[in-house]
């Protein structure tokens, strides 16, 4: 029954929003893109709809992502982005404001936490509570965050990289990168240009990533046929690339996110670093699917890594866990306004 819908999960991201009711699971999972018309400032579409045309628009169309490295970057079309993910998730007969728990990095100002708020609220929450993505990672990782014991959380997403030491239901270090799945995806795009003297899009750049990126070397090397436009013809041609030509495209983005693993860990209380290297590193977030990852982690640190089940769906299964026990979290999670 749609009609007695009255908890809502909201994973904002910058990549994907995805939305979690409990006892249902993931309802949606779509782009965080609006496509507006320009002369008109109308907003045409939203989601699935809105991420089809970027890179295919007429100049009076933009699709743009209102969550530019994970913050809210356009107010208004975030609240138009958030009423239009509630409304689908509600569907048309629910009767109830919902109780909304969105995440957000854990960089995020004071202000820009009130703008989730505001823009929830006025997109029809009922009540609206903003946690930190990795404590939710956490939770949806499967981490007793409660437990006196440190645990480390790297949550790479689309925008942004939250790198956490959790110990008692609480941040203890943390710190928050720019360098995330968008500039890996840019990287090779980078990479295959200079060394093919090839343009490809963002999505061809991630499908590269996807299909044969990986953080290490590989003996077994895996290929794949990217198509593009020529720099110097302007016409289309297609080339093969391999998986350590990708290996070398990303080391810089990759070697960013693990500096800000390494400048956690100095900041990081004795007691609670021994729990780390017992415990290791989770990982969670669509980008640390990445092939050996953990293992250029490991390299690195010293520290063992691993990535989470279904680290995609970790925060956003996060909030579902935390809605359904919102008094043991309240104290501890739910940041002050």
């Amino acid at each position: 029954m749609g009609i007695f819908i009255k908890k809502l999960g909201i994973d904002l991201g910058t990549a994907n929003t995805l939305v979690f009711v409990p006892g249902k699971g993931i309802v949606l999972n779509e782009p965080s893109v609006v496509a507006v018309s320009e002369q008109e400032n109308k907003i045409l579409a939203v989601g699935v709809e809105a991420k089809d045309m970027i890179g295919k628009t007429p100049e009076s169309i933009i699709a743009y992502r209102p969550m530019k490295d994970g913050v809210i970057a356009d107010y208004r079309v975030t609240e138009v982005m958030l009423r239009y993910f509630i409304n689908k998730a509600l569907g048309s007969f629910n009767l109830f404001k919902p109780d909304v728990m969105i995440s957000v990095p854990a960089g995020v100002t004071s202000t820009e936490r009130r703008a989730v708020v505001e823009a929830a609220i006025r997109a029809g929450a009922k009540n609206a509570y903003v946690v930190k993505e990795p404590i939710l990672a956490a939770i949806g990782a499967g981490i007793p965050i409660h437990e006196s014991h440190g645990h480390m959380v790297v949550d790479i997403g689309g925008g942004t990289t939250d790198v956490a030491v959790i110990s008692l239901g609480g941040i203890v270090a943390s710190t928050s990168v720019k360098c995330a799945g968008n500039k890996i995806d840019q990287a090779i795009a980078d990479y295959i240009k200079k060394t093919f003297n090839l343009a490809i899009g963002d999505r061809t750049a991630e499908e590269v990533k996807i299909k044969i990126g990986a953080a290490v070397p590989l003996e077994e090397e895996m290929r794949v046929t990217i198509k593009g436009r020529d720099f110097v013809q302007g016409l289309p041609r297609s080339a093969q690339v391999s998986t350590n030509e990708v290996v070398k495209a990303v080391d810089q983005e990759l070697r960013a996110i693990v500096q800000a693993i390494k400048d956690v860990l100095s900041d990081t209380p004795p007691e609670l670093s021994s729990d780390i290297i017992d415990q290791g590193i989770i990982m969670t977030g669509g980008s640390s699917q990445l092939r050996n990852f953990p293992d250029l982690i490991y390299r690195k640190t010293g520290v063992k890594a691993q990535v989470a089940e279904e680290p995609l769906y970790c925060v956003v299964r996060g909030t579902g866990i935390a809605l359904d026990h919102l008094d043991a979290y309240k104290k501890t999670i739910i940041s002050k306004k």
